[in-house]
């Protein structure tokens, strides 16, 4: 049935991939909604509350009537006290299903804000309705756009890597990962666009590495306006599989997001699989059409697919196993912190 998911509960939408992508920068962020949105956003997905990084997250706190009546002003006063308390260099008000459903005018809300306060704002027109990796590649753009300094040389050492958020890696700590293969490889610098001078600064890479879809529209815009180029690459394959050759011979479905599914489909390959399979219920990083990808939308969509003996193995979160009541094969657990949660 069309919208039912009886074993697997909602991914992290996209107002949740707007503030990680805004964690620890150094600005206000309002998730603009009455508690619950901001309450998902710090319970559930957002690891990094624990690792003593801090950020000033704050609820608009709407109330029904401010709703209704689109009290604009209201919000922009309690930024504007926030503001006096907080040293931050700028701000940035994140949309949910509320402001959606009356249209709040989120370029009006900026210019009124920009009127009372002397620092940058920006507006981020997330809807709840839409999945984390949206909300990740609207606020890469909106940082990018508003911070990016158009006059920083590329410099040899340095590397950026786009999409490295908790919500579309392994593990919360998924960035040691990364940064300890990117050493290995040679980079000296890396930037990984958790700080806000990484942003401002983001020509100062001499390549990008885009790490899940939700950053291939930056790494596009930064190669279209700053020369930058770019490759898609995914960390820390060997911890899932340390041994490729059980690979051999085996038909296999591989379910995550799409550039880590297709980073372990060439792993699966090389080592002699006989079909690769990969699957998403996110952005794809490809366009072309390929015959061994299938886009999800519905929770019946994957057990149609997985949920038999059609496949020796599969490759996807622990989270998911239990909508495979009917499958025998091995299950190998390829970890995705924004379905599961787990960190």
């Amino acid at each position: 049935m069309k919208g039912l998911w009886k074993y697997i509960s909602p991914f992290a939408p996209d107002q949740s991939g707007a503030a990680a992508v805004l964690y620890g920068l150094g600005g206000i962020v309002v998730i603009c909604d009455a508690g619950g949105c901001a309450g998902n956003i710090c319970g559930f997905d957002e690891p990094r509350w624990f690792s003593g990084k801090k950020s000033a997250v704050f609820s608009a706190g709407l109330r029904d009537m401010d709703a209704i009546l689109g009290r604009d002003d209201r919000l922009i006063d309690k930024l504007c006290d926030a503001a006096q308390t907080i040293d931050a260099s700028f701000a940035a008000i994140i949309g949910t299903p509320v402001p959606s459903v009356i249209g709040t005018d989120y370029r009006a809300l900026r210019r009124m804000a920009e009127k009372k306060l002397d620092m940058p704002i920006l507006t981020i027109d997330t809807t709840g309705m839409e999945w984390y990796d949206k909300g990740i590649e609207k606020t890469y753009m909106a940082l990018l756009q508003q911070f990016a300094h158009h006059h920083d040389k590329a410099e040899r050492d340095t590397v950026g890597v786009l999409g490295a958020v908790p919500l579309d890696l392994m593990h919360a700590d998924g960035t040691e990962t990364i940064c300890q293969e990117l050493v290995e490889d040679g980079w000296q610098q890396i930037l990984l666009y958790d700080d806000l001078d990484d942003f401002v600064h983001a020509g100062k890479a001499d390549m990008n590495i885009v790490v899940s879809p939700a950053g291939l529209k930056a790494a596009q815009y930064l190669q279209k306006t700053l020369g930058t180029p770019y490759e898609m690459r995914y960390f820390g394959l060997s911890h899932v599989v340390p041994d490729n050759s059980i690979f051999a011979g085996k038909n296999i479905l591989i379910v995550h997001q799409d550039v880590a599914a297709r980073a372990m489909r060439s792993m699966a390959e090389e080592a002699g699989a006989a079909y690769v399979t990969t699957a998403t219920w996110f952005m794809t990083a490809k366009t072309e059409q390929d015959t061994g990808h299938i886009s999800l939308r519905e929770e019946d969509d994957f057990r149609k697919l997985a949920d038999n003996n059609d496949f020796d193995m599969i490759l996807g979160d622990a989270y998911f196993k239990r909508a495979l009541p009917h499958f025998h094969g091995l299950y190998v657990d390829f970890p995705h912190f924004a379905v599961s949660g787990r960190g």
